[in-house]
């Protein structure tokens, strides 16, 4: 499914210039799934020109996530659907939506 290196520690893909690299040693199985998840649908949207701005996994929501530098987050947690974040920089309100259109939908209404 995946062309990935595994070193004991981490796992690291290439994609385009972007290096996605998550740390194993913190994910359960099921964190696992959602990192899979995440770089599918990373592979799948229409944004292969969006520079990736981190990865990373947040041990206290269980979110695993890959950091547009556009502003949008594709994440997933606990192996469930990927869900695509934007925040209001102003507010802090965290929106999730299902598809990563919409999610430039409301990204572009916050800047205007």
């Amino acid at each position: 499914m995946f062309k990935h290196l595994v070193d004991l520690q981490t796992l690291k893909l290439k994609i385009m210039e972007n290096l996605i690299k998550f740390d194993l040693n913190q994910m359960g199985s099921s964190d696992i799934e959602s990192m899979h998840k995440v770089i599918e649908a990373y592979r799948n949207i229409d944004a292969k020109n969006e520079q990736i701005f981190e990865t990373g996994f947040n041990t206290s929501s269980g979110y695993v996530y890959i950091a547009l530098e556009n502003g949008i987050s594709i994440a997933s947690n606990f192996g469930q659907d990927v869900e695509y974040i934007v925040t209001d920089m102003d507010t802090g309100e965290e929106f999730f939506i299902d598809s990563y259109i919409e999610a430039e939908k409301k990204q572009n209404e916050l800047v205007d």
